[in-house]
Formats: structure tokens, C-alpha cells, sequence
């Protein structure tokens, strides 16, 4: 990863500060940005999509407000060295998750924050967008170690969510709820302790037998077994060319539940052989046959795709994607244009890293690339940016990124919901990176009724963030005793001083989710900032029109308790809509949540068509009213 003129960023002069609005006052023994072109950007950027708004045949007269202070939640991120004071380019940067459910059983979506210093955090939802802190006796913290991603789901089919967590070398840790909120640790007897360099989780039932089996990404060996003040392995000088040693290599993990919260490794047993340092994976059925097939992300070279022989095994069919994602963090599969059909979106942050793009160029594909050896393949099998495969319901998937208008700057996880409820998924991209880069921004995308998705984090209220905050105060720093310095960065950044200096660094966002966090019918979106608050980001939809909606909470019997893996239609007098049940929440993070449809003008349902796991199939059109949570039992 090259630092480019990043460097930069760190000098002090406080007048581009007040001429791009920034919340922060100057002080002697503070350094700000000489001049972060993404900051100075805003305003031109905010006019520029003021004036593309008659583009937009959907709603987008609603607005987003961070309502952190007002939700009660306090939490706040914390790095270690390796990705500020001591800063490498090591994995470290990628940051965590978040995640969601009803770990109590009250009916409402409770917060799950992912923390590398300091511990996790569990917030309880109190009602009306305000929370409590209840992480103190929950057995959720995990503070002895470097925490990573968080997935929720009931593994013992009792009705409650389980949480799993990932670490940096610490060990993984599977926590049981006793259905008040409360966790457990069963990670030594459930058999599923593996310590590596872990990323993302996802829970999956792959063969079908109603208990939900886990999915364990590694990245790969980024670190060495010096450990430094904060308990973290200090990362490897070379980290982000490990890809090219083969040693380095940590394959995924897929433990099969053996029932009892017992898992098995049967990697190997099922043939799954994907190469490469993989951050995250997901599921769907795209051949239809009712079990779902494997899609892996590579951060650092080709993705991988891998189709279910039946739930007895899967087999490579990569070739279904013709090219993939060079540097790919995020993956969802959503049905963009409601033709019944999950299409793929994978985004593509590490293709950034390899050039300086100014804020006008963010939306094209990246023009340079590394050389074939550091590739680990030849550049015309990879996109260079983010990837949206459509599914034609034929192989292969045509790839339609850059005319649907999907390609963003810096880009982790792809969250998607239906922003204004008007039966199209839309599409939230936590997005930047920080020290020692220029701001970037969130990027929200309204789905224009399947034709293309239009930039609207500036006309949403995302950006620019409340109060004009762009920086928030990163390490504190002795100039006269400097940290080990190959780059030369903490020497520019005490050039003229010798005393203590508080570095600031761009504000960034790592991970989000969508979801009605108070209960008004529409979607607020909640974000986990790296070494930052989060954003609790509260939509005024619903205040502004009526809505039509619903919401499917699914209950497996024969099937897994979550319904993971199920398809639902919903069928009104506008469309049918189609979502399939994966968890997907966004980078890092998979969350038991109910399925959100908007409705547009639909007043009612007509039809509510569910595919179980299981092959039951179920419809419902006795549907007395919209604007709720349906609950719907798979039957015996």
C-alpha cells in the first residue's frame, strides 16, 4: 500500500479549516490538514448533486440525521498502534464490524459494537431510538483480545440469537444466549476456537439439516509474535504483500454442526479449496436447487465461488463470474432490478490504494494497477473497482457496474434496504480510509427503479457529517521521542515542534447496518467509524409521508429457527418483491433481523410466498393489514 502525497495532510495551517467548515478549533499543540482536497470538495460536491436531483424519478425528499448524542450509545472505537501511533500498512486498518438482533426477546433490534482496544460493547434498545449500555455482565466484551467481526444467529434452534466473534490471534469465541441477553462462552466445548488471523463470519445451514453450520474467513498471516503494549501481534513491515508467499496462507474454515452446539471442521470433507487472504464471504442458491452455494471474497487477487452438489459437498464455479474484484472487502447479494433473481455486488477497496484519485474522479474504475507477479494474475481477469453482476438467470453473470453507477472511492461494506420504501433495494457503502489519507466521503445510492443507482449521500443528509465534522483527533505524540519512523511521517509531523502534538485524521467509516431502529416503519442506518463514535443516522421518512410496508420475521421448525437460506415474495398490484434470508448485514457483520419490504403504492398484499430450506413451501393471503412484522412458522 503506497502512501502517496498523503503525507502531507499532517501540516498545519487553520485557515483551510474555517473555509471548509470544519467543527474543530485550533490549538498550539494541534496538527489539522494543510489542505485535504476531499474536505474542500464538499461544497462543490453538495451542489452538484442538488442540481443532478431532477435525474431522480424515485423519492428522495427525506433526510438523515445523526442522532448519536440522543441515542444514549457512547461507544467509541479504539485502533491499536499498528493503525495510528506506530502506523504500517497492515490489515489492522480494515477496522470491525456491527451487529443486530433481539438479544432479549423484547421485539426490538439490539446494537452489538466491535472494538479492537477496550472491548466490545452491547447496546439494549430501549424504544424510540434510545439505548442503555449493557454490555457489564452480558459476557459480550471480550476485552482480552483484538475483536474483528461479529455474526448473530440461533445455533441451538431455542429462539434466541448466539453471537460468534472473530479475533486477531486471540481465538474465536462462540457466546450462548440464555435468552435474556445474557452470553455464555461454549467456544472450547463447541470445538470452535481456531486462532488465526480471522475476519468475517457467516452462518449458513449448507446441507439443509435445520442446524445452522459456521463459516470462518482468515485473512492470512499479516503479523509477527512480537507483541506490542496493547496485547496485538505487531504487524509484519511487509503485510500487504504477504498474498504473494504461499506460507502465509490461512484457509477459511466451514464447521458443520453436529447438533448439542457441537461443530466439526469439514472443510476439506466438502471440497472447499478457495486461495487467497479472504475478509469476508456470503451465500445464496443462484442454480435454484434449494441449497446454498459459497462466495468468497479476496482481498489481494481472485474471489471465488463455489455451488452446493446437494448440501453433500460444493464445487468451483468461478468461471459463473468472468472477472472479479481485484481488492474486494464488501459482498451482498440483493435482487437490484425485481426480476425474482439475486445479483451480486462486491466492492473493491484495495484497487484504491495504488493510486491518488481526486474527489471528480471517484466514480471511474481505478487507472493503475501492480504489476502481474503482485496481482497473482494477469490484470485483464480482474475489475479494478467495485463489481455489480447481474443475474440474467443464465452463466454468465454480466458485470454492469460502472452503467448502473455503482463505482465509489475507498468502499468496505455494502449494506442494502429500501432507504425509502419504495420497493427498490438501495445501497449504503461505508466507505474512506483515515491517517494518513484525505477525507472521504460515505456513499448512499438510490436505486432508480432498476435502471441505475443515483449518488445521494449529499441530498440524504449523510454528507457533509452533522456539524461539518471531517477530523477527529487520532494519537498524541512526543516530538522528541518519535516512534520508529521509516516513512518519514511522524517526522513531518513534528517538523518545528518539540513538545507533545495531537495528530488529527480524517473521520471513516468501517461498517454498517440497515434497520428501523425506532420502530416508525422506515430504515435508519447505523455505522461503526474507525477510531470514532459511530453514527446512529435516523431517517425522517416516515415523518414526512405515509408509508407502505412490511415486515416478514421468519420462525424455521424443520428448518434452521432463522429461516437463513429461505426465499420470500411479497406480491402487491405494483411488483413482486423477492428477498433471500442470508443475514447479510454489512462488512463483517451478519445480524437476525426481519426481512424489510417496502411497498410503494401498494396499499396491500396480495400473496406472501415463502421457499424454505427445508423444500417446504408455504403462501399466505390471508394478510389482514400492512406496516407490520408478520411472523411467519415454517410448518411441520
Amino acid at each position: 500500500m503506497r502512501l502517496r502525497s498523503a503525507v502531507t495532510v499532517l501540516l498545519v495551517v487553520a485557515a483551510m479549516l474555517r473555509e471548509t467548515g470544519s467543527a474543530f478549533q485550533t490549538a498550539p499543540e494541534v496538527r489539522y490538514p494543510s489542505r485535504d482536497e476531499g474536505v474542500a470538495s464538499l461544497p462543490a460536491r453538495a451542489e452538484a448533486q442538488q442540481r443532478s436531483a431532477s435525474q431522480f424519478e424515485v423519492d428522495h425528499d427525506f433526510r438523515f440525521t445523526d442522532r448519536v448524542e440522543e441515542s444514549g450509545i457512547t461507544f467509541v472505537h479504539h485502533i491499536v498502534d499498528d493503525a495510528g501511533l506506530n502506523y504500517k500498512s497492515v490489515h489492522y486498518d480494515h477496522g470491525n464490524g456491527l451487529a443486530a438482533a433481539d438479544v432479549d426477546g423484547d421485539g426490538l433490534p439490539d446494537l452489538f459494537f466491535v472494538n479492537q482496544v477496550g472491548g466490545n460493547e452491547l447496546w439494549k434498545n430501549l424504544g424510540a431510538g434510545r439505548f442503555r449500555n449493557i454490555t457489564e455482565g452480558s459476557g459480550a466484551a471480550i476485552r482480552d483480545r483484538i475483536s474483528v467481526a461479529a455474526s448473530f444467529a440461533d445455533i441451538d434452534n431455542d429462539g434466541d440469537p448466539d453471537l460468534f466473534v472473530t479475533t486477531v490471534r486471540g481465538g474465536n469465541v462462540l457466546l450462548q444466549n440464555d435468552g435474556h441477553g445474557v452470553f455464555r462462552d461454549i467456544t472450547q466445548r463447541a470445538g470452535v476456537q481456531l486462532a488465526a488471523h480471522s475476519s468475517g463470519s457467516v452462518f449458513v445451514d449448507y446441507n439443509n439439516d435445520g442446524l445452522l453450520d459456521l463459516l470462518v474467513c482468515n485473512v492470512g498471516s499479516y503479523t509477527s509474535n512480537t507483541k506490542g503494549a496493547q496485547g496485538q501481534y505487531l504487524g509484519l513491515p511487509d503485510a500487504f504483500s504477504g498474498h504473494m508467499y504461499p506460507e502465509r496462507f490461512e484457509a477459511p474454515v466451514l464447521y458443520r454442526n453436529l447438533g448439542n452446539s457441537r461443530f466439526r471442521d469439514v472443510t476439506r470433507l466438502v471440497g472447499l479449496k478457495p486461495q487467497g487472504w479472504c475478509g469476508d464471504a456470503t451465500f445464496t442458491d443462484l442454480n435454484g436447487d434449494g441449497f446454498p452455494d459459497l462466495y468468497f471474497l479476496n482481498m489481494m487477487g481472485a474471489n471465488h465461488y463455489f455451488e452446493s452438489r446437494s448440501g453433500l459437498g460444493f464445487t468451483e464455479k468461478t468461471t459463473y463470474f468472468p472477472k472479479t474484484s481485484w481488492g474486494a472487502m464488501g459482498v451482498k447479494f440483493f435482487d437490484y432490478d425485481n426480476d425474482g433473481r439475486q445479483d451480486l455486488f462486491v466492492t473493491d477497496m484495495h484497487s484504491d490504494m495504488y493510486e491518488g484519485v481526486s474527489p471528480e474522479r471517484e466514480k471511474l474504475k481505478n487507472g493503475k494497477h501492480q504489476e502481474e507477479n503482485y496481482l497473482m494474475g494477469p490484470p485483464e481477469k480482474f475489475v479494478f473497482g467495485n463489481s455489480l453482476y447481474h443475474n440474467t438467470g443464465k452463466a454468465p453473470f454480466v458485470e454492469v457496474s460502472d452503467q448502473m453507477g455503482v463505482e465509489n472511492y475507498w468502499p468496505w461494506g455494502p449494506s442494502s434496504g429500501d432507504l425509502n420504501a419504495d420497493g427498490w433495494e438501495d445501497l449504503f457503502i461505508a466507505s474512506s480510509m483515515n491517517f494518513p489519507f484525505r477525507y472521504g466521503i460515505n456513499s448512499v445510492l438510490l436505486n432508480n427503479r432498476g435502471a441505475k443507482f443515483l449518488d445521494a449521500e449529499f441530498l440524504l443528509g449523510v454528507e457533509p457529517r452533522k456539524g461539518g465534522r471531517t477530523h477527529t483527533p487520532w494519537f498524541r505524540m512526543d516530538c522528541a521521542h518519535m516512534p520508529p519512523d521509516p516513512r518519514g511521517i511522524m517526522h513531518e509531523i513534528c517538523e518545528g515542534r518539540t513538545g507533545s502534538v495531537t495528530v488529527m485524521a480524517p473521520l471513516g467509516s468501517r461498517a454498517a447496518l440497515i434497520v428501523d431502529l425506532d420502530g416508525d416503519g422506515d430504515l435508519d442506518i447505523v455505522t461503526n467509524d474507525f477510531n470514532s463514535a459511530p453514527q446512529v443516522l435516523i431517517s425522517d421518512l416516515a415523518e414526512r409521508r405515509k408509508l407502505n410496508w412490511v415486515g416478514v420475521r421468519l420462525t424455521g421448525t424443520v428448518s434452521n429457527r432463522d429461516g437463513l437460506g429461505a426465499t420470500v415474495r411479497v406480491q402487491t398490484s405494483s411488483g413482486t418483491y423477492t428477498k433471500y434470508s442470508d443475514g447479510k448485514s454489512g462488512y463483517l457483520s451478519q445480524s437476525a433481523l426481519p426481512l424489510y419490504f417496502g411497498l410503494g403504492s401498494a396499499a396491500k398484499i396480495e400473496r406472501i410466498d415463502i421457499t424454505w430450506p427445508s423444500g417446504r413451501r408455504q403462501a399466505t393471503t390471508a394478510i389482514p393489514r400492512i406496516n407490520i412484522v408478520i411472523a411467519v412458522q415454517e410448518p411441520k
